[in-house]
């Protein structure tokens, strides 16, 4: 139990400071309006780390945050599948909450993004990721690299000819990770990853009321960042464990 608990609240964490960047860059009249890909990368960083040191302190030592994560753990052994669901279900919950809390921060910002059709879209985007060019083919591929690359570079971060660490400095080279990877891979698509991170808050928005201008679920590119992951974290496991590392 005290492991759903740190993998929801955790989850919500990251969210809160993730969206929450978005949120500060994207919207009008916030005091980071108009930053730019540096600070939205840096600040997916400082945020993974959060949430991921909440998760442990409340109960969770994998500290997962991402249902690709724990599924590649469980083709590892650490999890059972009845266990992969029931984790991705509360990580998705935690991405739900942390995305309305958001909102909340930002109410007044979210009506004074609200002059064009345009701002809809926009909106959404503090929320969840969209394709910079709309080709769904090239963007599952782009989420399945760079999320292989997450969990293929977790594992090896932890590899025993890396350790051992003093508690933390792993999880702090993880969020030097998702800078890294922010940097590199996430132009194409925001680099999602994770379907918490993206269905979550992306769930949330639908909920929130949006002022005159708000975009819809976009159905025909949410799967991506749902599934395109979960492929990411297998093909991951794989070579992993074809490297003897898991």
């Amino acid at each position: 139990m005290d492991n759903l608990l740190g993998e929801f609240i955790g989850t919500a964490v990251l969210i809160v400071f993730g969206c929450g960047v978005n949120a500060n860059m994207a919207l009008n009249k916030t005091c980071g309006s108009g930053g730019g890909w540096i600070c939205t990368t840096a600040g997916w960083c400082f945020a993974v780390l959060l949430g991921v040191y909440t998760s442990i302190a409340l109960g969770a030592p994998q500290a997962d945050l991402n249902p690709s994560v724990t599924l590649a753990k469980t083709f590892a052994g650490v999890y059972t599948m009845q266990q992969f669901f029931m984790t991705s279900l509360v990580q998705i919950a935690g991405g739900v909450l942390g995305g309305i809390i958001v909102y909340l921060a930002y109410m007044p910002h979210f009506l004074a993004t609200d002059d064009s059709p345009e701002d809809g879209p926009r909106k959404r985007g503090v929320f969840c990721t969209a394709p910079a060019i709309r080709n769904i083919p090239a963007a599952f591929i782009t989420e399945v690299i760079a999320t292989f690359f997450l969990m293929f570079v977790i594992w090896m971060i932890f590899a025993k000819p890396n350790g051992p660490m003093v508690p933390g400095f792993g999880q702090y080279c993880v969020g030097l990770l998702i800078w890294a990877l922010g940097l590199s891979l996430g132009g194409p698509t925001g680099y999602a990853m994770n379907a918490a991170r993206d269905l979550g808050p992306r769930i949330a928005h639908a909920l929130m009321p949006m002022g005159k201008y708000k975009a819809d679920f976009d159905m025909g590119y949410a799967w991506v960042p749902v599934f395109a992951p979960l492929v990411g974290g297998t093909l991951a496991y794989s070579v992993a464990h074809l490297f003897g590392i898991v």
